[in-house]
C-alpha cells in the first residue's frame, strides 16, 4: 500500500531525476530545447501540460494488463447498448 510519504518520495525521485537529466545537458542542447518550447504557443503549452496525466494513463492502460482488465470489467458492468460497445471497438 502506498502511503503519502512513499508517494512524496516517488515524486521527489522523479523530480530529481528530471532535474539531473536537465543539468547533464550541455548549454547548446538546453538553449535549443528552450527555443523549441518558446516557439510553441502558450495555449499549446498549457494543452500539453493538461494532457500529460491522460497520456500517462493511456500508456499504463496499453502496457500493464491489470489496468486494461480492470477497465474492461468496468465497461462490462455498465450494461451499455450494443451499438455503443461496437463504436468503442469492444464487440465480439
Amino acid at each position: 500500500m502506498e502511503t503519502p510519504d512513499s508517494i512524496n518520495t516517488k515524486n521527489k525521485t522523479l523530480t530529481n531525476s528530471l532535474s539531473n537529466n536537465w543539468d547533464n545537458l550541455d548549454e547548446n542542447t538546453k538553449s535549443i530545447l528552450k527555443k523549441i518550447w518558446n516557439v510553441i504557443t502558450y495555449k499549446w503549452q498549457l494543452q500539453i501540460l493538461l494532457n500529460i496525466p491522460f497520456l500517462l494513463y493511456w500508456l499504463l492502460d496499453k502496457k500493464i494488463e491489470a489496468i486494461h482488465q480492470f477497465n474492461l470489467e468496468i465497461i462490462s458492468k455498465l450494461n451499455l447498448p450494443d451499438w455503443i460497445i461496437s463504436m468503442i471497438g469492444l464487440s465480439n
